[in-house]
């Protein structure tokens, strides 16, 4: 139970979709009203009027879509760096005794799914 809970949890975090509104927002101030587009998660009050700078709420939600997220290239390279860094570092901290006993593991695990899949 507790493994499928972490696997949904996983798989939610890795969602590569974003939801984008189309809105109609009026100033709390000057009543400008004006169409913008944001994210599903700003506040229905917050972003500041283009002519005052007071805040702005939402009015109605004209359209929404689901769009993909745009990844932070900075930090998709320093996960690899980390990436390619990680796997010789702990082999080499490794004894020969300890991989073969986690490569056995693996191998049986491996071999024990195939059967019930079978």
């Amino acid at each position: 139970m507790r493994m499928s809970a972490n696997l949904c949890s996983m798989l939610a975090v890795r969602s590569r979709k974003t939801s984008l509104l189309r809105v109609r927002r009026q100033c709390l101030v000057c009543e400008a009203r004006t169409t913008v587009e944001e994210s599903a998660d700003t506040f229905s009050i917050g972003p500041p009027c283009p002519s005052c700078g007071a805040p702005t709420e939402r009015l109605e939600i004209l359209s929404r879509r689901i769009v993909a997220a745009q990844r932070n290239p900075s930090a998709a390279a320093l996960g690899r760096l980390g990436g390619l860094k990680g796997g010789p570092a702990r082999a080499a901290a490794l004894s020969a005794e300890r991989r073969r006993a986690i490569a056995s593991a693996a191998a049986r695990k491996r071999w024990r799914r195939r059967r019930k899949e079978s």
